[in-house]
């Protein structure tokens, strides 16, 4: 009589292995069902994917027709997430966002308060046009965006995880419009700068999305693909050289703590949340890339993106033409 005994894994590095080459094979499939529909914007699409792996927020900045609605939709269904859409007007109210109570009359006349959960109850959630609401409607994100969770009439109501809000914002037309406030724009891990195509990009753009066909996207993961994805991202390790290098940029970005040549055009700059945005989206990086570590080329990858919207100049660099992203060039030149 035998017996069929089941292989256990050898140690915890050989399941931590398997899990690892997993999230691998996931991450390398959703980019490429992502590249089926999105043409081009190859670092658009990185530094997205980045930001949802690492369990962030993402600022989505361009003018209109790049595409960014398409790509927030394609990613709803790559990931397999329960993604919603807000159009952000002037007239949108806190309650179209997170939802409200309503008096319901029950058959014996009793009545009561129920609450209907507005979109942001989703698990990607796309604020289009983000500052055309008012301060008091974008201040409606603010709890959910670091908490994962909304507070109406005093009830908690916890979001559903993964939660993560993609918002886009148009650079050019400012009439009408409100400026997010610094500690809102702190929430989001990256700012990303949608740019045009390139022209190979847009020539099978317009082949391939004006006949009578069109690519759809396909799901490559699932939402707990990509929990189990996030919470893998936490675990790798991290070289000190790599945390050395990460403390270097964001102090020296503060006035008055690196070179005076640089700081004396800083107003203010990011604090210990940039930090932190920039070790998590290193490691989502070296992981996108099919690394299980990140180097100093992802940390001079996603300095831009982790930091231009963390820090102002003063009005004298400015009107010197100094920008944001010279002086973060310079900054990490400094660590090459």
């Amino acid at each position: 009589m035998s017996a069929v005994i089941e292989q256990q894994p050898t140690s915890v590095e050989e399941a931590a292995s398997r899990q690892a080459e997993h999230a691998l094979e996931k991450v390398a499939a959703a980019r490429a069902a992502i590249g089926t529909v999105i043409f081009g914007q190859t670092q658009v699409v990185e530094e997205t994917l980045v930001t949802l792996i690492a369990g962030g927020h993402g600022l989505l900045v361009g003018v209109p027709g790049l595409a960014k609605t398409k790509l927030v939709e394609t990613l709803g269904t790559v990931l397999g997430l329960d993604a919603r859409r807000v159009q952000f007007t002037p007239d949108l109210m806190p309650a179209d966002i997170l939802g409200s109570e309503i008096m319901e009359e029950a058959a014996d006349g009793r009545r009561a308060f129920r609450f209907v959960r507005g979109p942001i109850f989703a698990q990607l959630l796309m604020a289009d046009e983000i500052n055309r609401a008012s301060p008091r409607t974008q201040s409606a994100l603010l709890q959910s965006m670091q908490e994962y969770h909304v507070t109406v009439a005093g009830e908690r109501h916890d979001l559903p995880r993964p939660f993560h809000v993609l918002a886009t914002q148009n650079p050019l037309e400012q009439e009408g419009t409100y400026p997010l406030p610094e500690a809102q724009l702190d929430r989001f891990l990256m700012q990303i700068d949608v740019t045009y195509p390139d022209r190979a990009a847009e020539r099978r753009i317009l082949i391939e999305t004006t006949g009578e066909t069109e690519a759809v996207a396909r799901a490559a993961m699932t939402a707990e693909d990509l929990v189990t994805t996030q919470r893998l991202v936490r675990r790798l390790p991290v070289g000190d050289r790599i945390v050395e290098a990460i403390l270097d940029i964001v102090r020296a970005a503060r006035p008055g703590e690196g070179d005076a040549a640089i700081t004396r055009n800083i107003a203010w700059g990011p604090g210990p949340r940039a930090a932190q945005a920039l070790m998590l989206a290193s490691r989502a990086r070296a992981l996108v890339g099919g690394r299980l570590a990140p180097s100093l080329d992802d940390i001079a990858a996603l300095a831009g993106p982790v930091l231009k919207h963390r820090m102002a100049l003063t009005f004298a660099a400015r009107a010197e033409g100094e920008t944001i992203a010279g002086v973060i060039k310079r900054l990490v030149e400094r660590i090459g």
